[in-house]
């Protein structure tokens, strides 16, 4: 089942599609309040002709890996360095702010202090069921679905801030930074272990990369971010950039008015343009 969030007439309601079409859930809350109910089906279901797709999702939290070592091979081949022993042994991650994120369609603000800026090719896993102590072996199984997520960065930025040691701070915060969708596809008719990404930038394609490269799993991920802590439904747990997925990796970088579309085999296509850049 493909899950969406819509929005028809002034209102956002839980969705699924058949196709292109959107079908109305039945369901009056949010998608976290979906999930938490179980994805129950209401008998009220029915085609909505005019209906916008929004984020999938409001996210209780969101985690950021770096699950793909051909991913920081490139990003650190340009800047001399190589990858830390640490890397292979922990999962590590950073917290995103929930209230940035934006949906298919929506434009990407270009923040007024940054000039270079950068698009990040990822998959997603949004948490379905709670969970303690989980163990990697049974990690997937409080997974409810994947998405597709932009997580945009300001390298000129990011470049200022990584040296201090506290992770991005003004290079990954901005409204409108992170971008999720189309839709939750749920694991049953996805394939995690080797689903094919894509990123094009205008028509061209700048980037593409399989999770059957991923170094760390998301069933690695979980199981280590929920020692001592419980997770609940809605959190997002990011991959991190595929290896290509990136205008770092490549030397260049992403101007206004440019059109990134990312695709996953399972999901779908998330669509966006980035804004003008604000007057200085």
């Amino acid at each position: 089942m493909k899950y969406v969030t819509y929005e028809s007439r002034g209102q956002h309601r839980v969705g699924y599609l058949e196709g292109d079409t959107v079908v109305d859930a039945g369901f009056g809350g949010d998608m976290i309040a979906f999930i938490e109910a179980g994805a129950p089906l209401g008998n009220n279901r029915a085609e909505v002709p005019d209906a916008v797709l929004q984020a999938p999702l409001r996210p209780r939290t969101l985690r950021d890996f770096l699950a793909f070592e051909g991913h920081l091979k490139n990003a650190f081949a340009g800047l001399g360095k190589s990858i830390p022993d640490e890397w292979y042994t922990v999962p590590a991650y950073y917290k995103g702010l929930p209230d940035t994120v934006i949906g298919p369609g929506d434009e990407i603000p270009w923040p007024p202090y940054a000039d270079k800026l950068d698009h990040e090719l990822e998959l997603a896993a949004i948490i379905g069921t709670e969970g303690k102590d989980i163990r990697a072996e049974n990690a997937l199984r409080h997974v409810f679905g994947y998405t597709i997520w932009n997580d945009m960065s300001a390298r000129d930025v990011q470049a200022k801030e990584l040296p201090v040691g506290m992770g991005p701070c003004k290079a990954k915060d901005w409204d409108g930074s992170n971008v999720l969708g189309p839709c939750i596809v749920t694991p049953d008719e996805f394939d995690v272990h080797d689903a094919r990404l894509r990123v094009r930038v205008n028509g061209e394609q700048w980037g593409e990369d399989t999770t059957a490269s991923m170094y760390h799993t998301f069933a690695n991920m979980i199981a280590y971010a929920s020692q001592a802590l419980t997770l609940r439904a809605g959190e997002v747990f990011g991959s991190g950039t595929v290896a290509t997925g990136s205008g770092l990796e490549l030397n260049r970088w992403l101007q206004p008015e440019d059109v990134i579309e990312m695709e996953a085999e399972g999901i779908g296509l998330l669509r966006n343009r980035v804004g003008a850049r604000p007057a200085s």
